[in-house]
């Protein structure tokens, strides 16, 4: 009796899930807010969805790696590998959403009391420097990310098996 494909599909659309909201939320929604509303809405709407990619990214990312670690256990030795890149990603997240985006929404905050916006105040040096670095841990999780949907196994009951031997003869 041959394993079941549940875990491992289970591993695959975490992965897309989490790789693919991120990918999205990044590079495609924000770049459009920025270019379809005010300067400050789209930095409030922006940070929104950030957060919440944030609280995706830890649930995906701890889900990933409990399961990758009982596919190693199961003998999944591929998993090994995609174990050390969820990893990767999870630090990642936990460094720009939750140690660096505090910051930053405080300098917001601040510029907002202020009647300014944080662009125009005097924290923005402080708040692009924060951005920066911010960015620089997306991209990182993105790359890892990508690394990982690519080396995703193919799974241990690919597509065709499910077509029994003697019916490929005909």
């Amino acid at each position: 009796m041959s394993p079941s494909p549940l875990p491992h599909r289970v591993f695959r659309l975490l992965t897309v899930f989490w790789v693919g909201s991120l990918l999205t939320i990044g590079y495609v929604v924000a770049p459009v807010l920025f270019a379809s509303l005010e300067r400050m809405s789209a930095g409030a709407v922006a940070a929104q969805l950030f957060h919440i990619e944030g609280l995706m990214g830890i649930v995906c990312g701890v889900l990933l790696l409990v399961l990758g670690n009982r596919l190693i256990r199961a003998g999944e030795d591929g998993y090994r590998r995609l174990r050390w890149l969820v990893a990767g990603m999870l630090v990642c997240v936990l460094i720009g959403y939750f140690a660096l985006q505090p910051f930053m929404n405080a300098l917001r905050m601040d510029a907002l009391n202020e009647g300014v916006d944080v662009g125009h105040s005097a924290y923005a040096m402080r708040f692009g420097i924060l951005h920066g670095v911010s960015s620089l841990f997306y991209l990182i999780e993105s790359l890892l990310g990508l690394a990982l949907v690519w080396k995703l196994p193919a799974g241990a009951n690919p597509v065709a098996s499910v077509v029994p031997p003697d019916a490929r003869d005909r």
